[in-house]
């Protein structure tokens, strides 16, 4: 093969273990130096319809998925009906034979359309509408198939630890899918045992039954098809230390690091498994080494070096957002994370937070729309919303990732532009990148800077009868804020246009007055943020094709860049970040 890559897949009902074979197949690859892109596509209800996972590990950096599927690896019927003929000729099917004789009818959870299709392309070539039939289609087409008996196998992995009951074995089909498939590739099986133990590093005895089970099933296929499948996978050294990742878990480490001290959220797909990634992780260590640098100095000396963000599930998108609004107000770094319908529910809160010039970010992970849409499913829809989203006018920032590791330090700018320009920031991640895995350096905390802007962290000494012009006209167009409490002052805010101290006006004179005030620091924000924050420029500044895009393609991209130089074609790529305000110089 001349491809330095791999792509692996698995499936299955969901809730069967499926992300738990394909992420003990990712760290084994990862623990083996290897680098790792996973791509996790599931339908929209909780269990019993189909899931799949793509893993694609090279010995060279890989940024997304690919459609072709060098290895198959199954437990149950429907991922050989569904992905058996998209396995390239020269690949490989593991599956049990106990399925053969399942008839496609049998499987109900498969569309109508698809088991349509199916049927007819296996009577057009004389073939019956089973696995064995499936099988033999792939067969015909190039495909290895390497039937491995998994209840035999588990019978013998569960007499050594005394569990005869073979439902309960069976939840270990995924991991010996797993092991076969590594058998196959004559990968280092010790690898494959680590992966196992940190995957179930909770429950010792259920790894240590795991970890028989992988070696029941890699020494099965390793004795019976030893050197059948061309393509071998081989650890090599990695060039220091790296991270194994999934998208929603680097927002989440992102902003604890950030100072974001209360998320909240209203469950929504794809954007809970942040909020969920928050809970579990809700307490953290303080770094209080340097005292004048360190953004959570405050919190060092107040929480002994221990501290916490708080996380609340609101009773809907309108209170998350709101609630975060409030927290704003409170002087804290909030946020809150919804996907397409949770965000149309957050317009109006923006506008408020827009109105009164209160710091909030919300991260959005765009969907498949419009109306519920496509929940589980990849689209880019939402950034006209984004831009546009609230009646009226009010400046907003929209950001923009491009992959796991600039969503890490793009969330940090997010809370640094939002307080700066005392402004909503809508930081934008989609369900690719929200349910990608991937392998990257560690992430470098020094690169973190914390910036506040013009926050009065002191008693306020220029107050008028203890009345602050919170939203007064001042040279550089930010106004100085405090959050409500603050000792020597006091004001007001309100959903209505406002004056200097936040008391309700209509005058047209100071509604011109606090519409330019606000609006006007969209320009401050583009002078100020430098453009190595606001796009990434790839490749030859010669190049014959310029490819301008957002988001998620960004790996997509870059990948295919490789290729098409390889074959002599120059293509540069203007990759954008800070869509609002937009980069036009």
């Amino acid at each position: 093969m001349k491809r330095t890559d791999f792509s692996w897949m698995i499936g299955g009902v969901q809730g069967s273990g499926v992300d738990t074979s394909a992420n003990v197949f990712a760290r084994a690859s990862a623990i083996g130096g290897l680098y790792v892109f996973g791509k996790r596509e599931y339908y929209s209800n909780i269990k019993g319809e189909h899931s799949y996972f793509q893993v694609r590990v090279s010995k060279d950096l890989i940024r997304s998925h690919v459609d072709t599927v060098d290895m198959l690896a199954t437990f149950e019927e429907e991922t050989i009906f569904r992905h058996a003929l998209e396995v390239r000729s020269e690949g490989a099917i593991v599956y049990d034979p106990d399925q053969e004789s399942k008839h496609l009818d049998q499987v109900p959870t498969i569309e109508a359309d698809a088991r349509a299709s199916l049927a007819a392309e296996l009577s057009k070539n004389g073939l019956s509408a089973d696995i064995k039939g499936v099988l033999e289609l792939a067969r015909r087409r190039g495909v290895h198939i390497y039937p491995v008996p998994y209840n035999e196998l588990l019978k013998a992995v569960g007499a050594k630890f005394g569990e005869t009951s073979l439902s309960s074995l069976q939840r270990m089909l995924n991991i010996m899918a797993v092991a076969a498939s590594y058998a196959l590739l004559a990968y280092d099986p010790e690898m494959v045992k680590e992966a196992v133990r940190k995957q179930f590093k909770s429950k010792p005895k259920v790894a240590e039954m795991n970890v028989e089970a992988v070696a029941a099933a890699y020494d099965f296929v390793a004795q019976k098809y030893a050197g059948s499948f061309a393509y071998k996978l081989s650890p090599t050294k990695p060039d220091g230390v790296r991270l194994f990742v999934r998208g929603n878990s680097t927002v989440a480490l992102a902003k604890e690091l950030a100072g974001c001290r209360l998320q909240t959220y209203y469950p929504i797909t794809p954007a809970s498994d942040e909020s969920e990634f928050l809970e579990g992780h809700s307490e953290m260590e303080l770094d209080g080494s340097s005292a004048q640098e360190n953004p959570q100095v405050a919190e060092v000396a107040e929480m002994k070096v221990k501290g916490n963000i708080v996380v609340v599930q609101s009773e809907d998108e309108i209170a998350a957002v709101t609630m975060a609004i409030g927290a704003g107000i409170a002087g804290v770094r909030s946020s809150t994370s919804t996907s397409g319908p949770g965000f149309s529910l957050m317009a109006e809160g923006l506008g408020y937070a827009g109105m009164n010039e209160v710091p909030v970010v919300v991260t959005l992970y765009s969907r498949g729309g419009p109306s519920t849409g496509l929940p589980t499913r990849h689209e880019q829809g939402d950034l006209r919303f984004a831009l546009h989203a609230g009646h009226g006018e009010f400046p907003r920032l929209v950001l923009a990732s491009g992959d796991l590791e600039e969503s890490f330090y793009d969330t940090v700018r997010a809370f640094n532009y939002s307080e700066k320009y005392q402004t909503p920031v809508i930081h934008i991640v989609d369900k690719a990148l929200a349910n990608s895995d991937a392998t990257m350096p560690m992430f470098d905390v020094n690169r973190v800077k914390i910036d506040r802007g013009s926050l009065i962290r002191g008693p306020i000494t220029d107050a008028v009868d203890g009345e602050f012009k919170r939203f007064n006209h001042v040279p550089g167009g930010i106004s100085p804020r405090a959050a409500v409490g603050t000792k020597g002052g006091v004001y007001w805010h309100t959903g209505d246009e406002h004056d200097e101290l936040g008391h309700i006006s209509e005058d047209p004179t100071n509604r011109d007055y606090m519409m330019e005030k606000r609006m006007g620091k969209l320009d401050i924000a583009d002078r100020e943020i430098p453009i190595e924050d606001r796009l990434n420029f790839f490749g030859p500044e010669d190049a014959d094709i310029t490819v301008v895009s957002w988001g998620s393609t960004k790996g997509a991209i870059l990948d295919a860049m490789d290729w098409l130089s390889a074959d002599g074609i120059k293509v540069n790529f203007l990759q954008l970040r800070l869509i609002h305000p937009f980069p036009t110089e």
